[in-house]
């Protein structure tokens, strides 16, 4: 969530920077309902006041002034009430869908405004007409998108032969990574609860994309972000502990996937994924420097595949809603001819700690302070499976992955 005091003494600079991220959201009705709620929540204040004084007047037999007086404020504190629960109700609805305030150094713009930090690597050059992922991973075996078709419907993949040594492999590299890094691992559940998915941000504003489990009130985490982020939920930690560095593995579940054209079928963009997420807790003042350090995390496992990508400074209306600041990792696919995103690292500074009231104190006795939270893909294995079936394809169609991978096959 954005902080209102900030919101309150800064107006329009907050308003400019919300622009900047969400030219459509309504920040002016979100000020005006605060606005609205200071004052209702006063006006109820003073009214409970006075009564408490008209209370106290009484000595003796209740006089019919005192009890008209007490009538008409007893009515009036009513009516404010009421009021003031509908636009307590609607402002908070609104305060938890607004997007975190972008940093100013980002680019003006939605997707086209982003921009390019650094390119790692060269395209790979082929003598011979490339395929797809698609193509070459079903000729060998590896995929059947028919027969998952059968048992789940479609935007799921089924996993066969050396793709199923392959995700668990690149798994146990990523962890291994993430662990050398100062990451460490988190085994969570893919079940998550409504709070869960508030403190994360992706409740109230993406409700509709996650998959629910009706009667139980719990849903499947759509980013193993989800659960990292409720780990240190209503606790307070020494800031000696910071930063908390953690990394999960787990199936993600999402309802977007699925219905896209062809340049995203096969395991471009599927319901349900695996993915190795790294989330960060730090000091406010450390935030952008672990972003940083996130990033080059998750870049090492490119360059140890020796695959081409780029990072890029994503534009204010292409961070996520959680974001403040994010740099993508593009991977290269030479079969969709095309760079496609495949980690996505985000400095969410503020917003998600109040939500779940992830604080910090140096000292005993000083007031706990709110943490700033990161997170990172680290990385989604199906399209970094795409990149390395397509990458390393050869000629009669089989597929030669870097011994840098084929040495961690577990069976």
């Amino acid at each position: 969530m954005i902080d209102l005091v900030a919101l309150r003494e800064n107006t329009d600079t907050i308003r400019n920077l919300i622009a900047k991220k969400d030219p459509s959201y309504p920040i002016d009705k979100l000020i005006s309902l605060d606005c609205q709620v200071r004052e209702l929540r006063t006006a109820i204040e003073y009214l409970r006041q006075q009564k408490n004084v008209l209370a106290k007047q009484v000595r003796g037999p209740v006089t019919e002034d005192i009890r008209k007086a007490s009538s008409v404020l007893s009515a009036e504190l009513k009516e404010k009430e009421i009021l003031f629960k509908g636009v307590q109700d609607e402002f908070q609805e609104l305060y938890l869908s607004c997007p975190n305030v972008p940093m100013a150094d980002l680019p003006e713009g939605g997707k086209e405004a982003n921009k390019v930090v650094r390119t790692i690597g060269e395209k790979p050059v082929y003598t011979f007409p490339v395929k797809n992922h698609l193509e070459l991973a079903t000729a060998q075996g590896w995929l059947d998108f028919e027969t998952a078709s059968t048992i789940a419907g479609s935007g799921v993949p089924l996993y066969k032969k050396d793709a199923v040594r392959l995700l668990y492999a690149l798994t146990m590299l990523m962890l291994k990574n993430n662990k050398d890094h100062g990451f460490e691992p988190m085994l969570p559940s893919v079940l998550v609860n409504d709070r869960s998915l508030t403190v994360s941000s992706n409740f109230p504003k993406f409700r509709d994309e996650v998959f629910a489990i009706p009667g139980d009130n719990l849903f499947l985490t759509p980013t193993a972000e989800v659960n990292l982020a409720n780990i240190y939920r209503d606790k307070i930690v020494s800031a000696e502990e910071l930063p908390i560095r953690m990394t999960a593995w787990t199936s993600c579940f999402r309802r977007e996937g699925g219905g896209y054209g062809a340049t995203e079928r096969g395991l471009i963009r599927i319901r349900q994924f695996e993915k190795v997420e790294l989330y960060s807790i730090c000091k406010p003042e450390d935030s952008n420097q672990e972003l940083e350090y996130m990033v080059s995390c998750a870049e090492q496992i490119l360059k140890t595949l020796g695959l081409h990508y780029r990072v890029s400074l994503l534009a204010g209306q292409d961070c996520s809603f959680a974001s403040a600041k994010t740099y993508d990792i593009e991977l290269w696919l030479p079969g969709q001819k095309a760079y496609y995103e495949v980690s996505s690292c985000s400095n969410c500074t503020d917003f998600q700690a109040p939500r779940g009231l992830i604080r910090y104190k140096t000292h005993a006795d000083d007031k706990a302070v709110l943490a700033h939270t990161l997170n990172a893909s680290s990385l989604a294995l199906p399209r970094l499976m795409v990149a390395l079936i397509e990458t390393y394809q050869q000629e009669d169609g089989t597929i030669a992955l870097p011994d840098a991978i084929t040495k961690l096959f577990l069976f």
